[in-house]
């Protein structure tokens, strides 16, 4: 558990530029990284006793999260390979 919610920059750190860059261009991607956030409050508010969630639930937001973070990653590998193609 970690002392606050986990961030896309910590998840990503090489790759906050990009993020930065999507979160302004692309609307799907903002709202992805608005989902990841909020799910990780969430989760953070269960591990930490604020607002407890059951087993099951919050393993149920652990894997919607990852599937976020998945597409989140495709989404900046994408970005970053179209960058460097210019």
């Amino acid at each position: 558990m970690s002392h606050r919610p986990h961030q896309l920059d910590d998840e990503f750190p090489t790759h906050t530029k990009t993020i930065d860059r999507l979160k302004q261009e692309n609307a799907h991607f903002a709202r992805l990284a608005e989902e990841y956030l909020e799910l990780s409050v969430r989760i953070h508010k269960s591990e930490t006793g604020v607002e407890p969630l059951g087993q099951f639930e919050e393993e149920r937001l652990r894997k919607e999260r990852l599937r976020i973070k998945d597409e989140i990653w495709k989404m900046i590998r994408e970005a970053e390979a179209e960058e460097s193609a210019k």
